[in-house]
């Protein structure tokens, strides 16, 4: 059956309520998915893009759990979030705060960089729902200071990056802490890896399996094209010209490599446009800083790798910018999922060098999008597309096609005879008679005496 909206997911009237505030119109392909086998009480294996709705698609669940069977007394907390970074522990809790608005149930947060003293009320109030960083909170766990006997709900979130930052044997542990648990999901941005299938193998019981590609619908609210540019100063140009013509109050502008971000974020504030960055190894109050000028509008741009801005939501972002093309498919729709969230429209724009196209050809195969170059007037590119950046965009099959053609034509070219010059300059031309053969002519025309 087709889920065309939120109420047909059994949701109570309070969590209603707040998605219409929150102004969600219809379940994404990731919710439609897990909320129904989440709430039937099944192991979640789960795979999405970023911006496709994935937080939501386990938080309405987990809240309608403890919705469904509430306390009778207040205890310790019944539903536990594990994320890898401090960021989207926060972004988190604030979207499970504004999803349990209209209930009675508490939220906290448990994770590094926050003095030990000030987690002292989440250890003396009674808390519902905890999203927390694995370190700090098996820290606390270990000294005895949260209590995991009661724990129904585990879920890890972006746990492919958890193990790639090294959290693997402390979620393990955790996992063990919270053995009584009742339903345990999983969330990834792909479900490759061996340490991710060995990961969930030991601690999902026979999970339902959920790979949930945003849908063509979802992604036609993302407009899509690319500008062909010459080289880096003309990117350059180009990015500051997107930021004028189009009017961009808040984006997010893609680069490959840590040392650009910094160099691109000063170059376009040297163009007078309001622009910062982040960097992977920044101290987390410089993080919190830069996200929150975004957010506010105080810049209207923000300079990041893809390993800077994993896991950061921030709304009404309009246009995602790939100043450099990433090398995998996949990651590209994790970028361009930063806009057009909850239901409004974005746009994604790529600046293509002519190095980038065949990485172009593969993002046009995997999204089966047709992304088509536009022209800036006055920044025209000098230099063309390469001769073979059609044929880059086109499947392996045809690819296969085209070669065998090729070399049919030249099989055939070599069986050809070669006609001699001297063979075929008179064909089709009548010939004219010798004199020698004019006389034969003649003396065989006397009559026989």
């Amino acid at each position: 059956m087709t889920i065309l909206t939120f109420e047909q997911l059994d949701l109570s009237p309070e969590l209603l309520k707040a998605v219409q505030k929150a102004g969600y119109k219809r379940p994404t392909a990731i919710q439609q998915n897990v909320i129904p086998a989440a709430m039937e009480g099944r192991d979640v294996l789960g795979s999405a893009p970023t911006g496709t709705g994935k937080t939501a698609a386990f938080l309405l669940p987990a809240i309608q759990h403890l919705l469904d069977h509430p306390c009778r007394k207040p205890g310790p907390p019944r539903v536990l979030v594990l994320t890898p970074t401090r960021e989207l522990a926060m972004q988190v809790a604030e979207q499970a705060e504004s999803l349990a608005q209209f209930t009675s149930l508490n939220i906290a947060t448990i994770t590094g960089g926050v003095a030990y003293q000030n987690h002292g009320e989440v250890f003396n109030t009674n808390q519902d729902l905890v999203v927390a960083t694995p370190g700090r909170l098996l820290q606390y766990i270990k000294e005895e200071n949260f209590d995991c006997r009661s724990v129904e709900v585990l879920i890890f979130d972006e746990a492919d990056r958890m193990l790639q930052m090294g959290f693997g044997q402390d979620a393990e542990t955790i996992a063990a802490e919270t053995r009584w648990r009742k339903y345990t999901w999983l969330f990834s941005a792909t479900l490759e890896g061996e340490l991710l299938v060995d990961f969930a193998e030991r601690i999902l019981h026979n999970p339902v399996q959920i790979d949930a590609e945003p849908s063509r619908r979802e992604r036609k609210k993302i407009q899509q094209w690319y500008y062909h540019a010459d080289n880096l100063e003309h990117k350059t140009k180009l990015l500051a010209r997107l930021v004028s013509e189009f009017g961009i109050e808040r984006g997010i502008v893609f680069v490959r490599r840590r040392e650009s971000v910094r160099e691109l974020s000063e170059t376009l504030r040297k163009r007078s446009i309001r622009a910062t960055y982040l960097e992977g190894e920044m101290a987390q109050t410089q993080r919190n800083q830069a996200i929150a000028r975004l957010k506010n509008g105080v810049v209207n741009l923000l300079v990041a790798t893809d390993v800077a801005a994993r896991g950061i939501d921030i709304d009404d972002v309009d246009f995602v910018i790939n100043f450099d093309l990433p090398y995998s498919a996949d990651t590209y729709l994790h970028r361009i999922g930063r806009t057009a969230r909850a239901g409004k429209k974005g746009s994604a724009v790529s600046l293509v060098e002519a190095h980038d196209y065949k990485l172009l050809g593969k993002i046009k195969r995997y999204t089966e999008e047709a992304l088509k170059a536009r022209l800036i007037e006055g920044l025209e590119p000098r230099t063309k597309a390469p001769k073979d950046a059609e044929t880059a965009s086109v499947s392996k099959k045809e690819k296969a096609r085209l070669k065998q053609k090729k070399a049919a034509k030249k099989e055939a070219e070599k069986k050809k005879v070669k006609i001699r010059h001297r063979d075929s300059k008179n064909i089709g031309k009548r010939r004219k008679p010798t004199a020698e053969h004019s006389a034969y002519q003649c003396q065989g025309a006397q009559p026989a005496s």
